[in-house]
């Protein structure tokens, strides 16, 4: 769950498959607004992850995968599912209803400042330095920016945005979890992330009736929003950023992060009509600084870092105590 398993897909650059991933997540938030407009936010959420299995289940049958086996396995997707599918993908739809979808984005940027926090309590090995705890201080001075702190949040939906930001908070608990308790699971990423996507379906499925009724109609634009946001954004996504950590490395492929709040900004603005604010694009730029500081570790051994870089490009999986090891891609 925590690395790549190899799929190569040479036929196009790295640059441009990057560039294609940007467009993809960054364009996720605009999707899910529209998808809102048409649908509750649990159906939304349910569709975007049925379309998103489907496509890994094809990717499955390609490969003739098999699903793991294992309660123990299973029981822990189960949870993982949850953390780092349906708990934020739900929020992030119903944050969408009352907040636009660029603040949506900026929120989902500050994913890399919750891991941070997180990991200096749960993971021993993940040790703080100077530079990266004043990423913190500066990434949470950009949020404060973006949030209009110093006008008392006016106008600001406080509960949509409080939901924004705990579905951001859910991936960091979520990556933890499964690097705790997955990490030698033994079985291919491409078979646990498919596993991790059917039961997040089926938590879905479960919620869904019990909370929202059946649409009175069926709207064809919010649909096609979903079937594309979770085809596209959630399915193909996935294999495309798996491919491009095998090829180029986890911290080459992680580095799209960064551009997905511009993106999702730019969308919002220029498609939805959505009002942007000095205190937007600046917080944006230093949360996203304060982001990058955050992922700047001590540098490992030269022979370790060859060993590891070694496994990485042949799928394998690193132990906690080897370093950079790639956040769960599984999330987004």
């Amino acid at each position: 769950m925590t690395t790549a398993f190899p799929i190569r897909t040479r036929a196009l650059d790295w640059r441009l498959r990057f560039a294609a991933l940007s467009l993809i997540w960054g364009f996720s938030f605009l999707l899910i607004k529209v998808g809102t407009e048409g649908y509750a936010p649990f159906q939304v959420t349910l569709g975007r992850l049925l379309f998103g299995t489907a496509v890994l289940a094809a990717a499955m049958a390609v490969k003739r995968e098999r699903l793991p086996r294992g309660a123990r396995t299973w029981g822990h997707l189960t949870v993982a599912a949850f953390l780092l599918n349906a708990l934020p993908f739900s929020l992030f739809a119903y944050a969408e209803l009352t907040i636009p979808s660029t603040l949506a984005g900026i929120c989902n940027a500050t994913s890399p400042l919750w891991g941070m926090a997180l990991s200096l309590v749960a993971l021993s090995e993940d040790r703080p330095t100077r530079t990266r705890v004043a990423g913190l201080g500066l990434g949470f001075v950009g949020v404060l920016t973006v949030l209009g702190a110093w006008q008392g949040f006016d106008g600001l939906d406080a509960r949509g945005t409080a939901m924004a930001l705990l579905a951001s908070l859910s991936y960091p608990i979520g990556w933890i979890y499964v690097r705790r308790t997955l990490a030698g699971a033994g079985h291919s990423h491409l078979s646990m992330t498919g596993a991790q996507l059917l039961l997040g379906t089926l938590q879905l499925a479960v919620v869904t009736p019990l909370f929202t009724d059946l649409p009175s109609r069926f709207a064809v634009t919010p649909l096609l929003a979903i079937a594309t946001l979770g085809s596209l954004g959630t399915g193909l996504a996935l294999l495309v950023q798996y491919g491009l950590v095998a090829e180029v490395g986890p911290t080459t492929a992680q580095m799209v992060t960064y551009f997905i709040p511009v993106i999702a900004t730019a969308a919002g603005v220029a498609i939805l009509g959505e009002s942007l604010s000095w205190s937007t694009p600046v917080g944006a730029v230093i949360v996203l600084a304060g982001a990058a500081l955050t992922q700047v570790r001590r540098s490992a051994p030269a022979g370790a870092r060859g060993r590891i870089d070694a496994r990485f490009r042949r799928g394998a999986r690193p132990t906690a105590a080897e370093p950079h090891p790639p956040r769960d891609l599984a999330a987004r």
